[in-house]
């Protein structure tokens, strides 16, 4: 039986962005620029134009992970994108995104500049310009594919649907929220059984995959997404946990994670990367020590 209080959908549907809650001023139901406004260009071969969320994360990761391999290639800027200002709408980003979504690359080595969107993509792509984090065999390429593009169809479920309906909806929805636990802890579960067999996802060896997942994963066990991890009983997921301490130790992950970066302690937010001593100058506790 049907409550007389259900929505009941329009023949067709109508954008109300009243009714779109906290992210209102960023969500449309159309595509393209709102304004005119070039990227800005630094000095180095990559450019990227990214926020330190999750999606943003795991590229940063990514290319601190290669410059900790001596990839000279691999130096980069990183620009912040502050979607909460439509930065992502401008005529520039759109060319390089036209979904207008970080995180965005602009590879300029090559002639004319070669753009790449989509995080996965970004990762599939650094990793094979310079060799690393991707396996050569075959089947150990396959089973670090299958993982990558496992998280790229996940993701979302954490994000737009569970991280959404449980934290930032203007309205908490009991079936919707249930709906997005529900398959939260499946995918947590689906990981944690692969990690029960193996050190990293993919199997012995740190790949992309990891890379990719680790911002979104670990972010949820640990309970710094959302704050969930209570309501999630993440603790239970110990093969998670393991592989979340084990990969947030590391040098390179610690410096990427922080970059454009712009919410949490002041020491863990570099808005802006632009050289490798940005990291012990421009963090944003030691910029605002020198004001």
């Amino acid at each position: 039986m049907k409550s007389e209080n259900a929505y009941h959908p329009p023949d067709v549907w109508t954008w109300n962005q009243q009714d779109a809650g906290a992210w209102a001023g960023i969500n449309r139901p159309i595509a393209g620029p709102t304004h005119e406004k070039a990227l800005p260009r630094g000095r180095h071969p990559l450019q990227l134009y990214s926020l330190g969320t999750p999606n943003g994360q795991k590229v940063t990761i990514m290319l601190e992970e290669l410059l900790a391999q001596g990839v000279s290639g691999a130096e980069y800027d990183a620009h912040l994108i502050r979607i909460s200002e439509g930065d992502q709408f401008s005529s520039g980003f759109v060319a390089v995104n036209p979904n207008s979504k970080i995180p965005a690359l602009l590879d300029c080595s090559a002639n004319p500049p070669v753009r790449v969107f989509e995080s996965g993509a970004i990762l599939l792509y650094l990793a094979q310009k310079f060799g690393h984090f991707l396996p050569k065999a075959p089947a150990q390429r396959a089973e670090a594919l299958n993982w990558l593009f496992w998280l790229q169809g996940s993701a979302p479920y954490l994000g737009g649907g569970f991280g959404h309906f449980y934290h930032y909806a203007p309205v908490k929805i009991e079936y919707a929220i249930n709906r997005f636990t529900m398959e939260a802890k499946r995918l947590l579960d689906v990981l944690d059984r692969q990690l029960a067999q193996h050190r990293f996802m993919a199997g012995e060896h740190y790949t992309i995959a990891d890379i990719a997942a680790w911002p979104w994963y670990a972010s949820l066990a640990t309970g710094n997404a959302y704050n969930a991890a209570t309501f999630l009983d993440a603790g239970i997921y110990k093969n998670v946990l393991r592989w979340a301490k084990e990969i947030g130790e590391r040098p390179a992950v610690k410096r990427g994670r922080i970059v454009n970066r712009t919410s949490g302690p002041l020491s863990e937010q570099l808005h802006e990367r632009h050289d490798a001593s940005d990291f012990d100058r421009l963090t944003e506790d030691k910029k605002q020590g020198q004001a």
